[in-house]
């Protein structure tokens, strides 16, 4: 699809799909990488993954063979925690979730707790209990708000699908009746976080993933310039199904080199 945009001085990439698939680095990725910091473009790798904190994700980037620097990754979970910092300072919550959530929220300066909580907060977990999801339902019923880091409803896994935080979200909403408040993809919020995060402007910034209904729709919406890899979850026949296009269309992150 033709662009007419300047050439992007921010860039916003989505992880899983786009520079690793399973723990190995995609065709092109540490090219990418080393491509942005050799030009000192400002970037964000984003994922709506909440398990982890950034400095876990590093590390498992890393073991990949791509050096990512923690600050460079932004996470639903930090999105989420930034979102809920400027909504209620100071606040309070009770959270389904792992370290990536719970350290993300407390570094926004909220406190977590099970009595009388501002916020019931919703991410993906890996020790997930019927006590837990109980206390939730029961919060929201008695007046906390309900808010959930992403609506993805699965995680991919080398065994295969792993219920993720839209599952969870949903259990709740059907015994709640409440609808959670999803700040990561495809809400354009996260990117524009993101965007503060860097000080990147919608006019000079693009954004690379593997989803048109996630990466794709939320970059649009956020004003960005759109690059669609097929290394992920859309693939090309996939395309016209959607209601709209990404600027552009490439196989892998391959390449996007050049565009840098």
């Amino acid at each position: 699809m033709a662009n007419d945009r300047k050439p992007p001085e921010c860039w916003l990439t989505d992880m899983d799909g786009v520079l690793v698939h399973e723990g190995q680095p995609l065709p092109g990725a540490l090219e990418f990488i080393g491509r942005l910091r050799e030009r000192g473009r400002p970037f964000l790798v984003l994922t709506n993954n909440s398990v982890f904190t950034p400095r876990d994700l590093a590390a498992r980037l890393a073991r990949s063979g791509l050096t990512v620097p923690e600050e460079a990754i932004w996470t639903s979970a930090l999105a989420t925690a930034d979102f809920l910092r400027s909504q209620s300072p100071g606040g309070t919550a009770f959270v389904i979730g792992e370290s990536g959530l719970t350290t993300a929220l407390h570094e926004a300066g909220y406190t977590l707790t099970d009595s009388d909580p501002d916020y019931v907060v919703v991410g993906e977990s890996r020790s997930l209990s019927f006590v837990k999801v109980t206390q939730a339902v029961r919060l929201i019923e008695a007046g906390a708000r309900f808010i959930a880091t992403n609506p993805d409803v699965t995680s991919p896994s080398p065994e295969g699908s792993l219920p993720a935080t839209g599952s969870v979200a949903a259990l709740i909403t059907k015994a709640t009746g409440a609808e959670p408040y999803f700040v990561g993809k495809p809400n354009p919020m996260m990117f524009r976080s993101a965007m503060n995060r860097i000080g990147a402007r919608s006019e000079s910034t693009a954004m690379v993933g593997d989803r048109m209904d996630t990466d794709v729709v939320a970059g649009i919406e956020a004003g960005l310039e759109t690059i669609l890899v097929l290394t992920g979850s859309t693939k090309a026949g996939d395309v016209d199904r959607f209601p709209y296009r990404p600027s552009r269309i490439l196989d892998s992150i391959q390449d996007v080199i050049d565009l840098i």
